[in-house]
Parts: structure tokens; C-alpha cells; sequence
């Protein structure tokens, strides 16, 4: 969330480029309103927000015990902003000004974290993705390029291994809100996945969704 147009589409194009689904909002009670009834994996707040505060934004998602990961943009040396904000709850902060690099590095390592994984690249049963380059590589292979559909899916799945996703988070993973959820397409999108990464890496449930590296029965 960012009141700053120009800031905020800026911000938009960058994450939307390193692979992540971004929805905007230019005040606080707007932005209040969408992390409360939206199931997002991060929030890059900033406090600085019109009608509502970016700090009473993040004090009413606690309060409603809203666990979603909140990045917080403060001025460089407002050290007070800071510590408010993570009194208020957050989880990192950034001053601004700052680099789209260190903003996308620290995005990463907070789903990571917020995961239970450690901040490094994600790994499971001999898979490595590459977020900074958005590739995919399978054992000792070769990395192989990924489209930004198939990114966003993987890594969905690769932070959730073992249990069962329905086709509409996924769908809500990859897509921005604006954007209608095809759910056909993601079936599309898995097919692909199970090329590139092995038949069995990602298992149907029927009724029920997808699962990622399946336990061996």
C-alpha cells in the first residue's frame, strides 16, 4: 500500500516483473479493508497512508489477529516509525528512499520465513527454483526458464510441499485480484509443470486440489 501514484505503479511494474501477483491500494482503509477480507501472502505498508494510517491499518489486522506478513516502508530516519511499526506487529522494514533489489531480497526471505523456510533458494526433492532468475532445475539438469504464470505457480507450490491446494488458491496465487480467475488455465499451467518437472511431482486430489511432491504411498 502506497499513496504515492507514481511510487506505487513503479512498485507495481517492478514486483509484477519479479514474478509476484500486485494489488494496489492508495489509502489506508482501503488497504485495511482488502488485507482483512483477501488472502494475501505479504503486504509492503507503508505508514504514511491518507484517511487511515498505514500504523492503524497494521494495529487493526492484529487485532483481528491477521497473521499476514507485513513489510513496512518508512523515511530513512524516522527510527521512531520503525519501532512503532513493530510494536504495531510488522515483520521488516525499509527506508526509503530504496532499491527495488533490496525491496524484491527482502519480499523473498519474509515468505520464506513466514513459510518456515530458510532464506536461500527454494529446494525440495532435487528441484531448485531460482527466484532471481525465474528458472526451474531438476537435479543435475540444466536450468530451464520459466513464464511468469508457471513462476508464480511453483513457487506456490513449492512453499506448501506435501498438502493439498485447491485450484482456487492457486489461482488467487497467481493472478492479480482485477484479473479473472481461470481455473481451466491452471490445469494448463500444471500439465506444463509436470513436463518440466516429473509426472509425479505434482499429484491430483480429486475434489480436493493439487499436492507437491507427494509422499510415496
Amino acid at each position: 500500500m502506497e499513496d504515492d501514484a507514481s511510487l506505487s505503479e513503479s512498485l507495481r511494474r517492478d514486483l509484477t516483473a519479479a514474478g509476484f501477483a500486485v494489488d494496489v491500494a492508495h489509502d489506508g482503509m482501503k488497504g485495511e479493508f482488502m488485507g482483512a477480507t483477501e488472502r494475501y501472502d505479504l503486504a509492503v505498508l507503508d505508514l504514511g497512508l491518507p484517511e487511515l494510517s498505514g500504523l492503524d491499518v497494521l494495529r487493526s489486522w492484529r487485532k483481528s489477529n491477521n497473521l499476514l506478513p507485513v513489510l513496512v516502508l518508512t523515511a530513512r530516519d524516522a527510527w521512531h516509525e520503525r519501532v512503532d511499526g513493530f510494536k504495531a506487529g510488522a515483520d521488516d522494514y525499509l527506508g526509503k528512499p530504496f532499491h527495488i533489489e533490496e525491496l524484491i531480497a527482502r519480499i523473498m526471505s519474509l515468505l520464506k520465513r513466514s513459510h518456515g523456510q530458510a532464506p536461500v533458494a527454494l529446494e525440495c526433492q532435487g528441484i531448485r527454483l531460482n527466484e532471481e532468475l525465474q528458472t526451474v532445475q531438476v537435479g543435475d539438469g540444466r536450468p530451464e526458464a520459466l513464464t511468469a504464470i508457471e513462476f508464480r505457480l511453483l513457487r506456490c507450490f513449492m512453499l506448501h510441499p506435501g498438502k493439498i491446494i485447491t485450484k482456487t488458491f492457486l489461482a488467487e496465487s497467481v493472478y492479480e485480484s482485477e484479473l479473472e480467475h481461470d481455473s481451466n488455465v491452471i490445469e494448463v499451467y500444471i500439465n506444463r509443470l509436470r513436463r518440466k518437472l516429473g509426472e509425479d511431482m505434482i499429484a491430483t486430489r480429486r475434489g480436493q486440489g493439487y499436492v507437491f511432491a507427494p509422499r510415496k504411498e
